[in-house]
């Protein structure tokens, strides 16, 4: 009984002795692979080096590395180059930042992530963006300069996002829209797309917030305020693009309809044809909560009023 304990505990630390060298020799030939140069690479890519010349990766990595793994300049972002050099085909030798490669996202990013960490990508982790397994090189090409700066991989930050976003990029194209398309305004003023505390990526706290960067006549404070403007902008108007007139959301006065439907005093319903912008074909002058700017026209500070008589945002 004791021999055949022995016995069994003997075969136990065998087993996990054979495992242990197993992984110690999968260590040791993956630290085979060593640094050869950036003159190997370029022997081979040609194209791409040349490229990859008129980047800001190149010129930093050449003119003024920071430490030594920048000095390895290709080999700073792919990994040590000496066993690809060898075996070209195995994929497994090299880190590669295309899908077709087939290195582990996580690994593609983190090789970015490195040196790109903290500020604008301070909140990368868990956003909409990194949990939908979007990597660096979906949106940058650090090997070609297609845009001004951030190499993109296209020219404009409002092409790259509408690669995907093609909702927005259609309401874009509507009547009254955001002026992206003509290059005033491109996504990250208002989107951090690297990552942000709100839902849709945001760079401020609120919808408000951003808003008021542009529009501060409308932060207030105000005397009265109109409640769902105080609550969130896009109550009323849509932000990226709409067919109605100031981005609204609805046409007037359908849009103030929506809340305001009174039974008395001052009603929002239309009884009767007199009350139509078409009045006059049956004998009666056009309605003015229906033409021009419908409701505004009386209501005109419909944002909010600081006058004293302005409780009903007419003045």
């Amino acid at each position: 009984m004791i021999w055949e304990r022995f016995l069994s505990k003997s075969v136990a630390l065998g087993a996990l002795a054979a495992l242990l060298l197993g992984f110690a020799g999968q260590e040791a030939i993956a630290e085979t692979a060593t640094y050869v140069g950036e003159k190997i690479c370029a022997g081979c890519h040609v194209a791409d080096n040349k490229k990859f010349g008129h980047t800001l990766h190149a010129k930093v990595f050449r003119e003024n590395p920071k430490n030594e793994m920048e000095k390895q300049v290709c080999e700073a972002c792919h990994g040590p180059g000496s066993l690809h050099a060898t075996t070209p085909t195995d994929h497994s030798n090299l880190i590669g930042f295309t899908k077709e490669w087939g290195t582990p996202l996580a690994q593609q990013n983190d090789q970015c992530l490195s040196c790109h960490k903290g500020g604008q990508r301070l909140h990368w982790p868990g956003s909409t963006h990194a949990t939908n397994k979007l990597g660096c090189s979906d949106c940058h090409n650090p090997m070609s300069r297609f845009s001004t700066n951030g190499l993109l991989k296209k020219s404009s930050i409002t092409e790259v996002c509408q690669s995907c976003h093609k909702q927005q990029e259609a309401e874009f194209k509507k009547r009254s829209h955001m002026p992206v398309p003509e290059g005033k305004m491109s996504c990250t003023d208002c989107h951090n797309p690297h990552g942000s505390v709100t839902r849709p990526l945001l760079k401020a706290d609120s919808v408000n917030e951003i808003c008021y960067t542009c529009h501060a006549e409308k932060r207030g404070p105000f005397l009265w305020e109109h409640a769902p403007v105080r609550e969130k902008c896009t109550n009323c108007h849509a932000p990226h693009g709409s067919n109605h007139d100031k981005l609204l959301v609805s046409a007037r006065p359908y849009l103030c309809q929506q809340c305001h439907s009174p039974a008395v005093g001052h009603p929002g319903t239309f009884y009767n044809a007199s009350a139509t912008a078409d009045a006059a074909q049956v004998g009666g002058a056009a309605g003015q909560r229906v033409i021009g700017r419908s409701c505004q026209n009386c209501h005109s500070q419909i944002h909010g009023s600081n006058h004293p008589a302005g409780a009903r945002f007419q003045r």
